[in-house]
């Protein structure tokens, strides 16, 4: 019988680097869940009591700000970016594109797949 071991991304989130590009990446979707999911994930990685601990913050209060139904403050978030060795910054976002509706066209919403960046999973 085959034994199936739980997935953990934290595992994979090996260096400094991979990291980042999660983050990053979490942060160009604009989706603040999958943000603290991320922050939460790298900071599993690294270590969470010694995030805490280097943001002075609480190790318990952090676990659930940066968990399933967390909603981290924002200077949370700094510290957290900040003990993990990383800043934000801005850059203009790109317009989106409209498209004319084609007569006849089928309304129903689109699914679009994405395909992985071979960056983030560059060692």
């Amino acid at each position: 019988m085959l034994k199936a071991t739980r997935f953990d991304a934290a595992d994979f989130l090996d260096t400094e680097k991979k990291q980042a590009a999660y983050i990053t990446a979490a942060l160009e979707t604009g989706d603040a869940d999958f943000v603290r999911d991320a922050l939460g994930i790298v900071a599993k990685a690294r270590g969470m009591g010694h995030v805490a601990k280097t943001a002075d913050l609480n190790g318990e209060s952090l676990c659930k700000a940066l968990g399933e139904i967390g909603k981290p403050e924002f200077s949370t978030v700094m510290r957290v970016m900040r003990t993990l060795g990383l800043t934000l910054g801005a850059h203009p976002a790109e317009p989106k594109r409209t498209r004319r509706a084609e007569p006849n066209a089928d309304p129903a919403p689109r699914v679009v797949v994405a395909e992985a960046d071979p960056r983030v999973l560059e060692g």
